[in-house]
This record gives C-alpha cells, structure tokens and sequence, in this order.
C-alpha cells in the first residue's frame, strides 16, 4: 500500500466513545478504520460492510445498522478495530442495491434480486481489509462477525475467536435473516 493511500489518523468523537480513524484507498473506493487505541496483540475486529440504507438511514430491512452500532459500543468498552468496508449492497453499488430492494418489495429475496440484476449473492472481496489488517501489525484477532465468508477471507490470519452478533429480529427483516442464514451460511 502507498503511503498516498493512507490518510492521517484522526480523532473521531462519537456518542459511543472517543476513537480514532484513518482511512485507505484502493483502486475506486476509500475505507475507514475505525479504532480505540492501544490495539492489543489479539484486537477484537468487526468487518463491517457499508450499508447507507441501514447505517445511516435506519432502514428495518436489514439488521446493519444494528451490527454497527453494537460493534461501536464492543469496541468503545473493549479496544478493537472496526474496518468500514466500502462495498455497498454486497459491492453492487447503491443504485443496484435500491433496484434489488424494489425486487425485494415484490416478493424476490435478497439473493434472487442479486440475481435477477446479474450479480451474484455476493460481489464483495476482502483484498483491502487484509492491507488494513497489514497495515497495523494485526495477525491474531477476534473477528465480530456471523458471515462465514468473512471468517474464510481472513485465512492468513490466526482467528482466535468468532464473535456473533445477535440482533432481534423484526417484521421487515425477518425474511432477510433467515436467507442469510439458510443460504449464505451466516450463523445467526
């Protein structure tokens, strides 16, 4: 990685607690870590995958949001390092991701409406999170996550524990939930 690349650190105060943050580049997008210092030699690490509709917005469709915030509060008591992952919509981008939702309002699943655009389940890649992981020294971690696939994107890594993430689930995204976890695999 360039040191062109790499932002300065930066302190982040949140309502959750005092951070700090630097950001990276790849090839067409920036990603963030986010990070309460000092990392130890076995940091908790969320992977968190961009969601504008559920981290910013709210939306009830999804349990991101919820992830998020809950990986802000672990890592605000705990230490750790949460990498926002710049991949919107499982990396189709915002635009397919709002067309997959109109799908989904018509009865498609979150995988069929991928689908139905000509993407497949899952477009994201994790290239950039191992850089990041590089970057600051990481080689064992404790992985915040429920995605099988995340856990098999960081096999360089000593994953000493798997942390799930729970979260209620509701009438809008009951359906979700459970194809992420019959189809992809997320252990929920």
């Amino acid at each position: 990685m360039k040191k062109n690349d790499i932002s300065n650190i930066a302190n982040l105060p949140t309502k959750y607690g005092d951070f700090k943050i630097q950001a990276f580049k790849d090839a067409d997008k920036e990603h963030l870590a986010i990070f309460k210092p000092p990392l130890s030699n076995t940091p908790i690490v969320r992977v968190h995958s961009e969601c504008l509709t559920g981290d910013t917005l709210g939306s009830l469709k999804c349990d991101c949001g919820e992830q998020l915030h809950y990986a802000l509060e672990l890592i605000a008591k705990e230490g750790g390092l949460i990498i926002y992952h710049r991949q919107e919509g499982r990396n189709i981008g915002l635009f397919n991701k709002v067309n997959a939702y109109a799908l989904q309002d018509k009865g498609l699943n979150t995988i069929e409406a991928n689908h139905q655009l000509g993407f497949k389940a899952d477009e994201r890649t994790y290239d950039i999170v191992v850089k990041i992981l590089n970057h600051f020294g990481i080689k064992k971690l404790k992985l915040l996550t429920n995605n099988p696939k995340k856990l098999e994107s960081l096999d360089g890594f000593e994953i000493i524990e798997r942390l799930p993430i729970i979260i209620e689930p509701n009438s809008h995204n009951r359906d979700y939930l459970n194809t992420k976890k019959e189809q992809l695999g997320h252990l929920l």
